[in-house]
């Protein structure tokens, strides 16, 4: 199969409405949804004014930590050289845009943000983070499907019956549509999870180190699947610069959970006594 998408949906004048810029304000668009459920349900600290407060302060986080983790993880010889290209769309004279986002770089980002949130309202940072996890994953869907309409971050060559060609491939071959392999796993599949659990007693004040680790395991499984970016390659041995950042990734989770653990095993001995 080709997959032969316009990245263009439609555009009137210098006005252009792109797949992937759409696939942004669904996935804000379903995070605010499903936040509003959990507001309904008076399962959460915030209200709406706040969640309209904090979706902004996390889309400010996002989108500099993703430019920001994209320069430093995956082009930082090009960026330390030229750190203006980090904001500036125009490079030798020409327009380049402003290409090159970093899921790592970007959660940083929205972390930051939600720390910053929480010391703001006077909130517990684990709690205020146990409101926004479970509507995470699933509004990150829209991102990956983003990508697939967009052509780009393709799988490796295969020739299994789901093999695709893309048209901006320049070997045109088919290849795994690794995209919607991150969509499912990443998303659906850990989002499903963390919804379907997200009340759970054991998990309260986890949530995050929990999505921590099972998209850490998500994405390490399929980096197998995805082309590894042709300037880095494999980096350390088989492993591509994702699988890497995801190990690290699940470790802090880990980490983090098993201090949580430990501390409220503390606590709960502390009121024995």
């Amino acid at each position: 199969m080709t997959i032969n998408i316009s990245p263009l949906i439609f555009s009137l004048g210098p006005f252009a409405v792109r797949w992937y810029g759409a696939m942004y304000v669904l996935a804000f668009a379903t995070f605010a949804w499903l936040m509003v459920q959990r507001i309904k349900g008076k399962e959460v600290l915030v209200n709406k004014d706040q969640l309209f407060d904090y979706m902004v302060a996390a889309a400010i986080g996002l989108l500099l930590g993703g430019r920001l983790g994209y320069a430093l993880f995956y082009a930082p010889s090009f960026y330390f050289a030229n750190p203006l290209q980090i904001i500036w769309p125009f490079h030798a004279g020409q327009f380049v845009g402003i290409g090159g986002m970093s899921f790592h770089g970007g959660l940083i980002g929205v972390i930051t943000a939600t720390y910053w949130f929480a010391r703001k309202h006077n909130w517990s940072f684990w709690q205020l983070a146990d409101n926004f996890v479970p509507a995470i994953p699933l509004a990150y869907t829209w991102g990956r499907i983003g990508n697939f309409l967009n052509g780009e971050l393709w799988g490796r060559p295969t020739k299994a019956p789901i093999g695709m060609i893309f048209p901006r491939d320049p070997l045109g071959v088919p290849r795994h549509p690794s995209q919607l392999y991150e969509a499912f796993l990443e998303g659906i599949i850990v989002g499903v999870f963390l919804w379907k659990f997200r009340n759970h007693p054991k998990l309260q004040g986890k949530l995050l180190p929990a999505f921590l680790m099972l998209y850490a395991i998500a994405r390490f499984i399929v980096e197998f699947f995805r082309e590894p970016d042709t300037h880095l390659g494999a980096i350390l041995g088989p492993l591509s610069m994702g699988q890497v950042l995801s190990t690290i990734m699940f470790f802090v989770g880990w980490y983090i959970c098993f201090s949580l653990h430990y501390q409220g095993e503390v606590k709960k001995d502390d009121k024995k006594k």
